[in-house]
Parts: C-alpha cells; sequence; structure tokens
C-alpha cells in the first residue's frame, strides 16, 4: 500500500511593510539630503551672479559720474578771429587750451606770467577734449569772441580718477600721476565750488578717444541700433517664412529632414565662423565696406536665422491640431489657415524665441572683430554704410586699454549692455505671458 505524500509549497517571502519606521526613515533622510544639495548649487549659482553684478556695478557706477570744472573763459578775439571777418576756417587754428589754462590760473589766483612748469601742471588738470568744447562754443555762437564766458570744461582722467578715489594722495610724489602743487590746486578749486562732479552725459553722447574722460558709448549705441534694425528686417521675416514652410508645406522626406538637421547645427555653430564668412562674402567677394553696420547685422542675422527658425517651429508646432482642422472644414485654404489662425496662435512664441535671439546677437563680439567693427570711430554714423562700432565691441575695446580711467569706463558700458539685454528678456516675458494661450 501506498501513501502519496503531497509536497507542502515553500512560504512565500513576507511582503515589505510601506510604514516601516525604519525604511521611511532612509526615505526621509535621502529627502532631504536630495534638497540640501539643491538649496547649496541653488545658493552657489547665486553666490556667484551676486558677486559678478557687485563687481561690475562697484566698478562701473563712477563712469556715470564725470569732474569737470566751471571756468570763465575769456575768448580773445586777437587769438580766435585777428581779421575780425569771423570766418570759422580760421576759428580752428586757435589755442584754446591756452584760454582754458588762463582761465583756470586766474580761479586759482596766480600770475598772469606763467613758468613753463606751472603752465605744464596746469595743463595737466585740463582734458585734451577743452580745445574742442571751447571752440564748439565759439563756432555756435561767433559771437561771444571778445567776451568772458563761463564754460564746463572736461578735468583730466587723473583728476576725475582722484576725486572718485582711484588715485591714492599717500603714494609719494615721485609715483603719483599728480604732483603735490597739482594736488592743492585741486583742493583749492573743489572749496571755491569751480571743481565738481556731475552726471556724465558725455557717456552717451562722445565718441572713441584715447582719453577716457571725452570717450563715449553714442558711436556704439547708434552701430547697435543699426544692426539690430537690419537683424529684424532680414533674420524675422526670413525664419518666420520657412519655419512655417518647413512645418505646413514641406513634404517629409530625406532634404527636409537634412534641411532640419542643417538648422540644428548651424544654431550651435561657433559665432566666429559666422564672421569668417561675413568677411569672406559680404566684404571680400561683395565689397561692402569694412567696419559698417550693414556687414554687422548681415553677419548676426545669418546667425540669428536658425534660432528663429527653430523657436517659430515650435510655436506652430504647439497649435492644436483641431484649429487647422476646424479652419479646413469650413473651407479657409492652407494659407488662409496659416495667416488667419496658426500664425496668430503662435505670435507669443514666435515674438519670445525672436527676442531671444535678438539678444543673443546683441552680446555677441567675435564675428564683428572679424568683420572690422574694432575701428576707432570718433563721429557719430549716420547711416547703415559708414563706419561703426557696437557695444560689446566697445566694451573690449576699453578693456584692453591701459588708462586707469577706461576701467570704470569698462564697467559702466558693461551696466549699459546689460539693462539692454535685461530690458529685452523682460520684454519676452511679458509678450509670452500677455500674448499666451492654453490649450
Amino acid at each position: 500500500m501506498t501513501v502519496n505524500a503531497t509536497a507542502t509549497p515553500a512560504a512565500a517571502p513576507p511582503l515589505p511593510r510601506l510604514n516601516d519606521p525604519a525604511r521611511l526613515r532612509v526615505r526621509y533622510v535621502a529627502e532631504a539630503r536630495f534638497r540640501i544639495y539643491g538649496v547649496v548649487a541653488l545658493a552657489i549659482a547665486l553666490s556667484f551672479l551676486v558677486g559678478l553684478f557687485a563687481s561690475i556695478i562697484s566698478n562701473g557706477w563712477s563712469a556715470f559720474l564725470q569732474s569737470n570744472y566751471e571756468l570763465p573763459v575769456y575768448l580773445d578775439p586777437a587769438e580766435i578771429d585777428p581779421d575780425g571777418k569771423r570766418d570759422t576756417s580760421r576759428f580752428n587754428l586757435a589755442d584754446y587750451t591756452a584760454m582754458a589754462r588762463n582761465a583756470m590760473a586766474k580761479s586759482l589766483g596766480l600770475p598772469d606770467k606763467l613758468d613753463r612748469a606751472t603752465k605744464r601742471d596746469l595743463k595737466g588738470l585740463l582734458s585734451r577734449a577743452v580745445d574742442v568744447q571751447i571752440r564748439d562754443t565759439v563756432v555756435a555762437d561767433p559771437d561771444l569772441i571778445g567776451k568772458t564766458v563761463k564754460i564746463d570744461l572736461l578735468a583730466h582722467g587723473n583728476v576725475d580718477s582722484l576725486l572718485k578715489g582711484a588715485i591714492d594722495r599717500s603714494i609719494p610724489e615721485a609715483r603719483r600721476q599728480l604732483n603735490d602743487r597739482q594736488l592743492q590746486w585741486i583742493d583749492k578749486l573743489v572749496a571755491d565750488g569751480v571743481l565738481h562732479k556731475r552726471f556724465n552725459t558725455g557717456l552717451f553722447t562722445y565718441g572713441a578717444s584715447s582719453q577716457p574722460e571725452s570717450s563715449g558709448l553714442a558711436v556704439a549705441l547708434i552701430g547697435s541700433l543699426f544692426m539690430m534694425a537690419t537683424v529684424m528686417v532680414l533674420a524675422v521675416p526670413i525664419g518666420v517664412a520657412a519655419a512655417a514652410y518647413l512645418e505646413e508645406f514641406a513634404p517629409k522626406n530625406f532634404l527636409t529632414d537634412l534641411i532640419e538637421v542643417n538648422i540644428n547645427n548651424l544654431a550651435a555653430v561657433p559665432s566666429i565662423v559666422f564672421g569668417l564668412l561675413g568677411l569672406a562674402v559680404f566684404i571680400n567677394f561683395a565689397g561692402l565696406p569694412r567696419s559698417a553696420s550693414l556687414v554687422g547685422g548681415l553677419v548676426l542675422a545669418l546667425m540669428t536665422l536658425p534660432t528663429v527658425i527653430i523657436a517659430t517651429r515650435a510655436a506652430i508646432r504647439a497649435v492644436p491640431p483641431s484649429i487647422r482642422e476646424a479652419a479646413l472644414g469650413v473651407g479657409a485654404s492652407k494659407m488662409q489657415t496659416l495667416f488667419h489662425h496658426v500664425l496668430p496662435l503662435a505670435f507669443p512664441g514666435i515674438m519670445t524665441g525672436t527676442i531671444i535671439g535678438l539678444v543673443q546677437a546683441l552680446g555677441e563680439t567675435a564675428p564683428l572683430l572679424m568683420i572690422g567693427m574694432v575701428a576707432f570711430v570718433v563721429d557719430i554714423p549716420g547711416s547703415v554704410m559708414e563706419p561703426a562700432t557696437a557695444l560689446p565691441v566697445q566694451i573690449y575695446m576699453w578693456a584692453t586699454s591701459a588708462e586707469r580711467g577706461f576701467v570704470e569706463r569698462t564697467a559702466g558700458a558693461t551696466i549699459v549692455l546689460l539693462a539692454f539685454l535685461f530690458v529685452m528678456n523682460a520684454a519676452a516675458v511679458y509678450l509670452r505671458r500677455k500674448f499666451e494661450r492654453t490649450w
């Protein structure tokens, strides 16, 4: 007689308890550790950002102030217009620096006859631009010749640096830019109210200069404006049209896939490559003038085009297909659907991508250096074909200058550039929030 023994199944391992205190404690500790890592990373990033802005602002705020002398200058007719013919071409030959020096000597109570060392020290307190300042005053109103006129004249860069604390008075005279007698004169002029600091309008109205006190951003601002206008006129309509065609009309085949891949690759190409392309095509081949805003705008337009196309395609793709189907269902053509429904609904994304592309173009330096926009331009350009420079290039030029006054000019120009970038990014955020649609 056989007995059938039935095998008992092996016991299954117990399921882990979800509310096991030990497991919960480990999980909470891991979550807390990850949260700490995130906070530390964010704090490090913010500290670097705050340090950067603090450094720029601390070095650049003084660039918005400029030291000036308010001197009563005698416009000597024997020097300016000896013939009495009021010939403006003759006005350029006068020694206006000597008139400014004599006016300062009278303000300091110095004798009429000055020795050579005194003249040299007085001249060292005045900017080289005082010659142009007085001449422009005379040219603007020749009837002032023969009169004593109070004119605001620029102080020398060393005087400006001294008043802003950039020159240490305790340094021995032999190693200091200003000697002891000049320091005494400066103190007297400040006490008498002749030498004072005021808002530096010249930072926005002067062109390039070898002297920091008479250099400004006017040429760079106008050049950047011309270039951004060129980019908007070329890159925006071409980019939007290309994106609309690729997204709505182009057949999906190998060619369109190749175009899409190349557009994405162009967005990652180093900007200096576009500068080389502009140098070869627009300057060497097409014969356009170097340093012209038009050439800079064309180069930046090529660089911005992939960004505009990618952003526009993403914005068009985000419009629900039901919008297209409804428009086509009531008899609209594909063109009418695109212009009357799709593009208006994609407008916030298109504008955001366009502004981001413009912000990127505004901050570019390398491609502009390749096409010669690093030129020393004094006169403000009147058209896109005249020589100009751009804000980032001007910052680069000032940063490579050895004069002490250009250090604050560099930081001040950086503040101006950051202000433009902040405003443009804020406009992008505002437009996106104002016009965006939620589906």
